[in-house]
C-alpha cells in the first residue's frame, strides 16, 4: 500500500494569511501546508481521504487521473469544500462513489443542495454515487483491501477515522473512546491528529498525541493536521524516533 500525503495543514493552511510568525515566513517546503487529505493506492485501487479546501491543487500537483472511491471523515469546510472539483473525474469516468456515515450524508446533502436538489442543469454538478458507512463495520474495496471506520471525537464532534489492513488515518480529534482504542491496535502505520504544540479544546497537541501513540504503539506514526506553530526543523527534535511530523506530498511506501 502506498500512502501520499497531499495536505497536512489545518483549516487555515500553512502560511495562515496575514501572518509574519515565524513558521509563514519560512522558505523551508515542510513547513508549506495545504488542507488536510490523502491519497492510497493499493491492489489496483486509488482512494481518496476528505475532499479539501485544496482539491484542485491537490490533484494537479500529484497528478491524480482516476480515483475509484472518495471516504468523507466529516464535513468541515477545509475537508470537503473541493468536492465540486471532481466534475473533471466525472466527464472522464462517470459518477464517483462516495462513502461516508448519515451524519456526514445530512451535512453534505445540506451544504451541496445544488447537488442533490438541481435548479438548474447545463454547467455540470458532481455526479455522486452515495454509500452509507456505520462506525466498527468493515468493508472490502477488494479482495486484499479492508477498510473498518472507527469513531473518534472532535470536540463534540463524532468523526470517522479509517483503518485501512494496518494502516489507520485519524484526523480531527481530541478523544479516541474505548472501543476505536481497540480498533487501532497492532498497526504498521498511524496517521494522527495534532494540530500544534499547546493544548487546543478539539484537536490533539502534541503531547496528547504522543501519548495515545504511546498506548497504541504503531511502528510508524505521522502527525497531521499542523497548523503554524509548529516549525518542522525545530520541533522534530521533539519526536521520538518512529514518530515524525507528516509533509506536503511525501509519499510512504509499504504502508
Amino acid at each position: 500500500m502506498k500512502l501520499t500525503f497531499l495536505g497536512t495543514g489545518t483549516s487555515t493552511g500553512v502560511p495562515s494569511v496575514a501572518c509574519d510568525c515565524e513558521t509563514c515566513l519560512s522558505d523551508d517546503p515542510r513547513d508549506k501546508r495545504l488542507r488536510v487529505s490523502i491519497l492510497l493506492e493499493h491492489d489496483g485501487k486509488t482512494i481518496l481521504v476528505d475532499t479539501s479546501s485544496d482539491f484542485r491543487q491537490q490533484a494537479l500537483r500529484a497528478h491524480i487521473k482516476k480515483l475509484d472511491a472518495i471516504l468523507i471523515t466529516h464535513c468541515h469546510v477545509d475537508h470537503v469544500f473541493g468536492m465540486d472539483d471532481i466534475r473533471p473525474l466525472n466527464f472522464r469516468y462517470g459518477a464517483m462513489p462516495i462513502y461516508a456515515d448519515e451524519s456526514a450524508w445530512k451535512d453534505l446533502r445540506r451544504i451541496f443542495q445544488y447537488i442533490f436538489e438541481p435548479s438548474h442543469f447545463g454547467g455540470g454538478l458532481p455526479q455522486l454515487i452515495p454509500h452509507t458507512i456505520e462506525k466498527n463495520a468493515p468493508f472490502c474495496f477488494s479482495e486484499n483491501l479492508l477498510v473498518t471506520p472507527l469513531e473518534v471525537i472532535h470536540g463534540k464532534t463524532p468523526v470517522i477515522a479509517y483503518r485501512f489492513n494496518d494502516f489507520a488515518y485519524a484526523t480531527d480529534l481530541n478523544f479516541i473512546p474505548e472501543d476505536a482504542m481497540q480498533g487501532l491496535q497492532d498497526l504498521d502505520v498511524l496517521v494522527l491528529d495534532c494540530v500544534r504544540i499547546k493544548p487546543h479544546p478539539t484537536h490533539l497537541s502534541l503531547q496528547e498525541a504522543l501519548e495515545y501513540i504511546e498506548k497504541l504503539k504503531p511502528k510508524r506514526a505521522y502527525l497531521t493536521h499542523l497548523n503554524h506553530d509548529v516549525l518542522y526543523e525545530r520541533d522534530s527534535k521533539l519526536l521520538p524516533d518512529n514518530v515524525w511530523f507528516a509533509v506536503d506530498e511525501l509519499a510512504v511506501e509499504e504502508v
